[in-house]
């Protein structure tokens, strides 16, 4: 097995490709700039996911309340299996009874760089990711901090840094509200129009 096959075993793992709509494993990608992708997800509890390219998957954190502009704001980001790359353009509905069922938004899309001379993969191992992010709605400089390790569940902070595109008010984005970057749909919109389960008329 590829370290890139291995990388993705917990993502085939948790899903059945028969039933779900999310993409099977792609072979990645090789080149261009790395990207970035925030995906809104009313699964169990309806969160943020942030997705940073590197190693030819996508690196993923839950967040619970958002990404925030405001510097002063600390975002607990929980780590979650890495996805593929082709991840990064889903948008839909996962099939009842799948893992993280319910409707997906893409509700931001970009590019991103590090700030710093180590790979991300060596920084994301020593605890700490300083990069820039340049989306549709989200820019400027961004930091992921681990906080906790160890026998209890990894948890980092996501942080804006004070920068010019910084806010310094509510920065926190209303998810029911919210609207995707490619369709323009809420949660709901894409909620409604989802394909009949199996079983169902």
């Amino acid at each position: 097995m590829s370290a890139h096959e291995d990388a993705l075993a917990e993502y085939r793992r948790r899903r059945d490709f028969e039933r779900t709509a999310e993409p099977g494993p792609g072979p990645g990608r090789e080149g261009g700039e790395p990207v970035f992708v925030v995906q809104i997800h009313d699964a169990t509890r309806l969160h943020f996911d942030f997705r940073l390219e590197a190693d030819g998957v996508l690196k993923s954190w839950a967040i619970p309340k958002g990404p925030s502009g405001n510097p002063q704001d600390r975002r607990l980001a929980m780590p979650t299996e890495d996805h593929p790359y082709e991840y990064r353009d889903f948008e839909g509905v996962i099939a009842p009874g799948e893992y993280g069922a319910g409707p997906v938004i893409i509700w931001d899309e970009g590019t991103w760089h590090q700030d710093r001379g180590t790979s991300a993969a060596e920084a994301l191992r020593r605890g700490h990711l300083s990069f820039t992010l340049g989306g549709h709605k989200l820019h400027g400089g961004w930091a992921l901090t681990r906080f906790r390790e160890g026998a209890e569940r990894e948890a980092w902070l996501l942080t804006k840094r004070d920068d010019r595109h910084a806010t310094h008010g509510n920065g926190t984005p209303d998810p029911t509200r919210a609207r995707s970057v490619r369709t323009g749909r809420t949660l709901r919109q894409v909620a409604a129009q989802a394909p009949a389960t199996p079983g169902e008329s």
